[in-house]
């Protein structure tokens, strides 16, 4: 599978299926408890927003997930970690058959995340940007109490407007430099990503979230790039001006996220390197996945309380991660043991 092609720009396939599942089910697919499966990869930062907004609004008992691995070829994403490497709901062992269900000559990505009507078998949507917000805004029924309120009406215009350009310079302006067919491609992707990364921490130093006070789908949504920053975006897609580690504010910010249940808790890193350094053979054709970068940092103290604000607002955190949904510790930071003499 080639991702880079010489002397071109990257351009994002965005020709994604947009039906809605909604409160009045007006595109045919109301929400019903149980009804459907969000299928995810923890590799994907696009997948991992919609895994932490799920989480963040208690919805895992209406909404199940399944969590395909981490790597994929041509064809699909597969349910490699189930056993006999089959979703045990949907009965399917890659996501492709998901697709062609909706859709028998469907000639468009394969890509996570995707909700499946369980029912028929068939892909509903998988707009990314547009699940999280029907998650915020049409399966308030079954929002935990308590629920963080990630896009609040008041503030819908301020969040738009920062993600926009958040979405074009740094979650896809990190794939247009690392997919970058040109060297003129390369560096005009590297030199956005990093004036938009400084314009981000200028704004940060002033306040300890994106938009207002609490969370909101502002803060997932940078969230998922900067994760993945130092463990695979530095190195393998040369976005190498600083690492995240060497920018203070936007490291602190990072670090104040990922202590937060809801975030921290569903970053899978073993995932990550292995998805990005194993599939784009292209940019890695050795297949070798780094060992680094040590991960404890993540669990060093931000200071970022000091600028007020609760992630929650008047609401409360996540309870703990359900077992079958947890991220494997071999996978996540560790605190190092002191040495001893």
């Amino acid at each position: 599978m080639s991702y880079v092609h010489a002397g071109r720009d990257y351009e994002r396939d965005t020709r994604y299926l947009t039906t809605r599942i909604t409160a009045d089910g007006r595109d045919g697919y109301p929400v019903e408890p149980g009804r459907y499966r969000l299928v995810v990869s923890r590799a994907c930062p696009w997948a991992s927003r919609a895994v932490i907004v799920r989480r963040l609004l208690g919805l895992e008992d209406v909404l199940p997930m399944a969590v395909a691995g981490p790597v994929h070829d041509e064809r699909s994403w597969t349910f490699d970690l189930d056993p006999g490497g089959r979703d045990p709901v949907l009965g399917i062992e890659r996501l492709r058959d998901a697709y062609l269900a909706r859709d028998p000559a469907y000639d468009r990505g394969i890509t996570v995340p995707a909700v499946v009507d369980v029912p028929t078998g068939k892909v509903v949507t998988n707009d990314f940007a547009q699940i999280t917000l029907d998650l915020s805004l049409e399966w308030t029924a079954h929002h935990r109490p308590g629920a963080p309120d990630l896009y609040p009406a008041v503030l819908r215009e301020e969040i738009d407007a920062v993600n926009e350009p958040v979405y074009r310079d740094v979650n896809n302006g990190v794939y247009r430099a690392g997919f970058a067919g040109s060297q003129e491609a390369y560096e005009a992707a590297y030199d956005r990503l990093f004036d938009r990364l400084d314009r981000l921490g200028e704004r940060l130093t002033r306040s300890r979230y994106l938009v207002g006070d609490t969370v909101t789908e502002a803060d997932v949504r940078l969230f998922t790039t900067l994760v993945r920053f130092d463990s695979v975006y530095h190195g393998h897609f040369k976005c190498n001006r600083h690492k995240l580690t060497e920018l203070p504010v936007l490291w602190a910010y990072a670090r104040d996220l990922f202590q937060t249940p809801g975030f921290g808790d569903t970053v899978d890193f073993d995932h990550i390197r292995r998805h990005y350094h194993l599939v784009h053979t292209d940019i890695n054709p050795t297949g070798i996945v780094p060992a680094g970068p040590d991960l404890s940092p993540w669990l060093a103290p931000h200071g970022r309380e000091v600028l007020g604000g609760r992630p929650f607002g008047d609401g409360t955190p996540p309870g703990p991660v359900p077992p079958q949904e947890a991220v494997p510790a071999a996978h996540t930071p560790r605190r190092h043991a002191p040495m001893t003499q």
